[in-house]
């Protein structure tokens, strides 16, 4: 990773593409919607999803959410969501014609999850059950963080399933897909095909995303200041992303 180019502002949105066809990927928490407590607590603006469905229509549909949350989930916080969808870290994908791709998110086997809430319930940081894997929540509990990673990273391995970090939280979901090789699926297909694509995030997770957009002639943008990253550009926070897109 390098971060040479991620301490600059992105150009305008409408220039970024140097002439050729945008297509947006988005994050969610800490992107679009600000991080909160809980995962249950956030608080996205008003009518979050029908703005991103009008950003869409500037760029005929070539827009797409991709987020660590299941679909179900999101749209639990947005109402119905329109545009283009990838959920589940990619491994839950659903076009804005409501078409979906692959076989879908696989539920956590129960030994897991059994393993997850317990270790929750011990130790006091928050399980969130998700329809692809499960995750331990420390940020009420920072001092309780190193334990519960090296706890979900040994439990993973011993069931051939993958831990993935985040802001303050650990996560057990199957190995294969990332927000990466979400980016590669949609831009096989219309209307993506062809354009260049371009990655908003502010986590790790979102890195695949922003290595996937390089690859195909795209570039990354850093929401934050984390240091270590291959995204090109970087904005300073959720404001300043609905600032750029022109959605606040």
């Amino acid at each position: 990773m390098h971060s040479t180019l991620a301490q600059s502002a992105p150009p305008a949105l409408t220039s970024i593409a140097k002439g050729k066809e945008l297509a947006l990927f988005l994050d969610f928490d800490g992107t679009l919607v600000e991080i909160a407590d809980g995962p249950d607590e956030i608080a996205p603006i008003a009518g979050l999803a029908d703005r991103l469905a009008r950003l869409a229509d500037r760029f005929d549909g070539r827009c797409a959410l991709v987020s660590g949350r299941g679909i179900d989930n999101i749209e639990h916080h947005l109402g119905t969501v329109s545009i283009a969808i990838a959920g589940s870290h990619g491994s839950d994908i659903r076009f804005a014609s409501g078409k979906g791709m692959g076989q879908g998110a696989r539920s956590l086997p129960s030994e897991i999850e059994a393993e997850l809430r317990a270790f929750s319930h011990e130790h006091g940081v928050e399980y969130e059950h998700k329809s692809h894997g499960g995750a331990l929540h420390y940020r009420r509990n920072p001092e309780m963080g190193e334990r519960a990673v090296t706890f979900a990273k040994e439990l993973a391995a011993k069931h051939g399933w993958k831990a993935q970090g985040g802001k303050c939280v650990i996560e057990i979901l199957e190995k294969g897909s990332d927000k990466g090789s979400a980016v590669r699926s949609f831009m096989k297909d219309a209307p993506f095909a062809g354009s260049c694509p371009i990655f908003i995030g502010d986590d790790l997770t979102d890195e695949a995303g922003f290595a996937a957009c390089q690859e195909l002639g795209g570039v990354g943008i850093l929401v934050g200041k984390r240091a270590d990253t291959c995204a090109g550009y970087r904005l300073a926070d959720v404001s300043s992303v609905h600032n750029w897109l022109e959605i606040e």
